[in-house]
Parts: structure tokens; C-alpha cells; sequence
């Protein structure tokens, strides 16, 4: 089973990442493979929500359960029903001495084994532009903030 592990550095607040990375139904505006995502519950630390991705020109959908650790920045997921075979990982965001880090770790499975060879690099490429893309809207937030405060 592939597993995806990235993580990434910025001088970004914590909090500002965090506040990035809480807002899921935000990402299809600047990840370009994710159609769509809808929170269908959230009850406490617990969510719900239901995606729509683009995997070299297929649709695959899911629903994941989410368990939100304010207090350590992390999200836990897992896929509860869907195309996939396996969809389960972590966001953990960490505040250390050079910088703010945000990492991705995700262990799935496509679920097609005549195909996972050519599917599963694709699917993990595909992650680590999410998680890259992520980072770039933050870093933009960040700058108009900037600019918006000096006006």
C-alpha cells in the first residue's frame, strides 16, 4: 500500500495555517485536481464531508470522517465510503524554531491491481501539489493581509 509523506516549512503563523487548513471546502479554489468538497457534519471535533477528485481525467469520489485535535493542530482522516480501496492519513501542523511545519501523511489505495503501477506515483504526485498548493494560497493570504494592513 503507497504512502505519501510531505511536509513543508514557511514563516507563516501557526494559527494562520491552521485557520488554512480547518477551511477543506476552500480547496478547490486553488487545488486544482479537487472539484469539490462539502461538509455534510460537524458535531465537536468530529466532521464529515464529501469529495470530488480529478485522477488522470477520472472522477473519484469519497466521504471521510475527520477528528479535529485543536489543541495539536491535527486532523486525523480516514475514508469511510468511496472509490478508493483505502484513504486514511494525517494533517499535523508544528511550530518549531525554523518556522511553521505542515505535514501530509496519507496511506491509500487506488483498489485496482492491474492498475495501481501507473495509478498509485500519479495519485502521490497529485498529493504533494495539494499539499504544495495549499501552502501557496497561505503564503498569498498572507501577503494581502500584509498589504491590506499597510493601506
Amino acid at each position: 500500500m503507497p504512502t505519501v509523506t510531505t511536509s513543508h516549512t514557511t514563516q507563516d503563523d501557526p494559527a494562520e495555517v491552521w485557520a488554512t487548513l480547518l477551511d477543506n471546502e476552500a480547496y478547490p479554489s486553488y487545488m486544482t485536481e479537487v472539484q469539490d468538497i462539502s461538509v455534510v457534519e460537524w458535531e465537536g471535533d468530529r466532521r464529515v464531508s464529501t469529495w470530488s477528485v480529478l485522477l488522470k481525467g477520472s472522477e473519484l469520489e469519497w466521504e471521510e470522517e475527520e477528528f479535529i485535535d485543536h489543541a495539536r493542530r491535527r486532523i486525523d482522516f480516514r475514508q469511510t465510503d468511496g472509490d478508493l480501496a483505502r484513504f486514511t492519513g494525517y494533517w499535523q501542523v508544528t511550530a518549531g524554531e525554523q518556522g511553521t511545519t505542515t505535514e501530509l501523511h496519507v496511506d491509500f489505495d487506488i483498489g485496482i491491481p492491474m492498475m495501481s503501477e501507473l495509478l498509485n506515483p500519479v495519485a502521490a504526485r497529485a498529493l504533494e501539489d495539494n499539499a504544495r498548493a495549499m501552502l501557496e494560497q497561505l503564503g498569498h493570504r498572507s501577503r494581502s493581509a500584509d498589504t491590506g494592513a499597510a493601506r
